[in-house]
Order: structure tokens, then C-alpha cells, then sequence
């Protein structure tokens, strides 16, 4: 019997890798396109040395036509995960964001028109929904809206009410309306409903996974604009403290890569989860302070404590984390991963990792072009 033929872009990175692995695992045949960009792989351009061997790579852009074209040769699942990651240099590298993310998607929609597969499954973001889901003081849900800039240049972080109240965070749903608040968001929402809309129009069953805070090994730890553990991962490396915008008290959903991976893998045999947008998250928030320190902890540097900057970065978001009920309902969904046990294996991955620590540079580029205040 023939094995699926599955196809993952952007699979030589931080998510994709660890998907080949689950897919492989469970007797798929993988494929990756990658373009290998530096600022995630490096200027070798080299095939990583964590991706299994049993995947075949091909370097190649999503924007490219025919590379795409190749790629979907004999493939009869898509997962579609290459994009442009990140918050603030998405606020300044605007055409590239764009043409990556979105340019790119459309490329690979069209190459599906032409031919179409058993499933699509598409890499969304938690970003898309902006601040998350919040209750009044009188137990009325609101969504949560933009602080105003006088307010954060005032130091007042947490979000209001129309008359001063402060607003409590509530796990987000995929019914939260979203709230575009970066270039990345925007150019991840694109990404989203082309897919969906073209699955819908060429009956190519869809599905878009919002992925929240993902960590494990494997991320680009000399990606300044990579997930935040990455991030303080990279300055701890390198003796330095890591940079907490705000106050640190914001609230995020922290979800192992091992968990993402095998809800992709679900979402691709769940026959009720074409046509929907799902969160992938652990259905828990912790603050990004006790993040940070947390992971001083089993680093065994405990002593780097957290800088706090007391500065707002534009498009970031105060609180968001995630509303499991729809994955847990779609795709039999469970988080596994305590998040204890996942910085424990990620500081055991860091032990021989070596960082370049490019946040400082990151946050004088941001700071020069006005993207802090």
C-alpha cells in the first residue's frame, strides 16, 4: 500500500522539522521546501543538522512558481508553514513581510488550483487576534482594543474600561474578532483565509491552526525576532540578561512544539476540522517575567535576572492565551507537554548550543526607526 506523500514548506525550520519528525513517526513519506533564509539557518544555507534524514529537502522560495510546482509532485498533503516571523521587524521590513507571506501564499494556492490535495493545513497565528478576550467589572465579555499611546507612554499598561476600569484576561476563542495590531498579524490573517478561501472554492479540505507561544529545542536562538524563550535563551547563552518590555507582567500561552506537532498531525486525519480556524495552545497563561526567570532556573543561571525595559514595543499585545476547546473538540486535542518538563528538555538542547545574541542591535534598530515608546 502506498505511503501519503506529504509536503511541508518552511519544513527545515523550528515547527516543520519537528512535524516531519511526528509525520514519519506515524509512517508518512515528507517533503520540505525551504528557502533556508540567514536569519534563521545562517549564511551556509546548509541542510540543519536536526532535520531527519529521512525527510527530502528542496531549497527553494515559495514565491518561486516552479519550485512550488516541483514540491507538490506525487503529494498528497499540504502543510503550509513557510512565512516571515515576526513582530517589530514586520513593522519596518513591510514589502518583505508582505511578499513572503502573502505573494507567497498566493503562489502556492495557485499551484493547488492547478492541483488540488486531500488536505491543507495551514499555520495561522495567535497574533491575528491582537489583544485577547477581557471582563468588565459588571461580568460583561469585551474584547480587548489598542491602549492609546499616551497611556503607554505613561507607564499604564494594563488594559480599560471607557471609564478607567481595568479589564481581568479570559482564555481567547476563535470567535474573538481579530485585531490587527502589526504587519505580521496582517500578513498571518492573509495568509489564513486565502487558504480557507481557496479550499472552500476548489473543495481542498482547509484547516488553520493558530499556533500561540511555541517553544522547544530547535528554535533560531540568533533570531532576535524569533519566539521569546529563543530570545532570552540567546542572552543567557552569552552571559546577559534578558529584555522584558512593559512591566513583564503580560500573560501569554507557552505550548510545547511537541504538543503543535502532533496537533497537526490531528488536523490532518479530524474529519470535522476542514473549514475552521483552531487554537493551538496549552490552555494556560504565565507571565513573560516568570517566564524569564523560570528559565534562568533550569539554565542554572539563576542569577541573570530579568532587565525590564518599562518601554512599549509597537504591535505588541498586553494579554492573550488561549481558548483549547475547539481543538480539544475537532481534533481530539490534549497539551501533554508540562511546561516545567518542556524547559527542562529545552535547557538540556541549549547545553550545546552556541548564540549569537543580536537582541540588543534589535531593539537600537526598533528604538532608532520611533517603534518604542
Amino acid at each position: 500500500m502506498r505511503r501519503k506523500q506529504v509536503l511541508i514548506t518552511g519544513g527545515a525550520g523550528f515547527i516543520g522539522s519537528h512535524l516531519a519528525d511526528e509525520l514519519l513517526a506515524h509512517g508518512y513519506r515528507v517533503r520540505a521546501l525551504d528557502a533556508l533564509f540567514p536569519q534563521v539557518h545562517g549564511e551556509g544555507r546548509e541542510r540543519p543538522a536536526y532535520l531527519n534524514p529521512d525527510v527530502e529537502l528542496l531549497i527553494g522560495d515559495v514565491r518561486d512558481r516552479d519550485a512550488v510546482r516541483r514540491a507538490l509532485e506525487d503529494v498528497d498533503v499540504v502543510y503550509h508553514f513557510a512565512a516571515a516571523v515576526g513582530v517589530g521587524q514586520s513593522m519596518y521590513e513591510v514589502a518583505h513581510y508582505t511578499s513572503v507571506n502573502n505573494v507567497g501564499t498566493a503562489v502556492l494556492m495557485e499551484a493547488l488550483i492547478a492541483r488540488p490535495v486531500e488536505r491543507l493545513v495551514v499555520a495561522s497565528s495567535m497574533s491575528i487576534y491582537g489583544e485577547g478576550l477581557f471582563r468588565m467589572p459588571d461580568g460583561r465579555l469585551v474584547p480587548g482594543t489598542d491602549r492609546t499611546l499616551e497611556q503607554l507612554q505613561s507607564g499604564d499598561w494594563e488594559l480599560r474600561g471607557p471609564n478607567g476600569e481595568l479589564l481581568s484576561p479570559l482564555p481567547t476563542p476563535e470567535t474573538k474578532a481579530p485585531g490587527l495590531s502589526s504587519v505580521y498579524a496582517l500578513s498571518k490573517y492573509d495568509q489564513e483565509r486565502l487558504c480557507l478561501i481557496t479550499g472552500r472554492a476548489y473543495n481542498i479540505p482547509t484547516v488553520a491552526l493558530r499556533f500561540f507561544n511555541v517553544y522547544g529545542p530547535r528554535q533560531a536562538l540568533s533570531n532576535p525576532y524569533t519566539g521569546v524563550l529563543a530570545i532570552f535563551a540567546s542572552r543567557m547563552l552569552n552571559g546577559n540578561a534578558p529584555l522584558i518590555f512593559e512591566d513583564g507582567m503580560q500573560q501569554r500561552d507557552f505550548v510545547n512544539v511537541h504538543d503543535v506537532a502532533r496537533a497537526c498531525r490531528l488536523a490532518m486525519d479530524s474529519q470535522d476540522a476542514p473549514g475552521n480556524v483552531i487554537n493551538i495552545g496549552s490552555g494556560r497563561c504565565v507571565t513573560v517575567r516568570e517566564v524569564a526567570r523560570a528559565l534562568g532556573e533550569v539554565m542554572g543561571l539563576p542569577h541573570l535576572r530579568p532587565a525590564v525595559t518599562g518601554k512599549y514595543r509597537m504591535g505588541d499585545i498586553r494579554h492573550c492565551f488561549a481558548d483549547i476547546t475547539r481543538a480539544r473538540q475537532l481534533l481530539g486535542y490534549e497539551p501533554q507537554v508540562e511546561f516545567q518538563t518542556g524547559l527542562a528538555e529545552l535547557a538540556q538542547w541549549l547545553e550545546g548550543q552556541v548564540a549569537t545574541d543580536r537582541v540588543a542591535e534589535a531593539k537600537a534598530e526598533l528604538e532608532a526607526r520611533g517603534l518604542t515608546v
